[in-house]
């Protein structure tokens, strides 16, 4: 029962970054423009590619179970700083505080998931595994 769980747990986390990674690139510009609001001027473009890569490549390698905590880190690289550039309830106004903090929180509990992953790995049922145990 825990490897079935541990499957759906990644299936269910990389989706949030499948999809991250999906919204970044149908709504490229708007995203750019978002960008701006937060105060990150400095190569968009840039960011936005790393982003796509970080999200694509992380959320793949959760999802499927191969290289899984190699995938957990890249997903970290990109999900700590935005959590606290985008949710910086902090130094919102008093109306926003109380949403942002509850999407700050949720964040770090993301955030603790992508660390089970990396600690744990993938489990039982990963391509990780299945190219370990199959003869070729």
């Amino acid at each position: 029962m825990k490897d079935i769980i541990d499957l759906i747990g990644r299936i269910l986390i990389a989706f949030i970054f499948l999809f991250y990674a999906y919204d970044l690139i149908a709504f490229f510009g708007a995203n750019k423009e978002l960008m701006v609001d937060y105060g990150i001027t400095f190569q968009q473009d840039l960011l936005l590619y790393a982003a796509i890569f970080l999200l694509t490549l992380g959320g793949t390698l959760v999802l499927i179970g191969y290289r899984a905590s190699l995938g957990a880190i890249l997903l970290l690289i990109y999900w700590i700083p935005c959590t606290f550039i985008v949710h910086s309830f902090w130094n919102d106004a008093p109306e926003f505080v109380r949403v942002e903090s509850m999407e700050f929180i949720k964040n770090l509990a993301i955030a603790g998931g992508l660390l089970i992953i990396l600690v744990n790995g993938a489990g039982r049922y990963s391509v990780k595994r299945l190219f370990a145990t199959t003869k070729v």
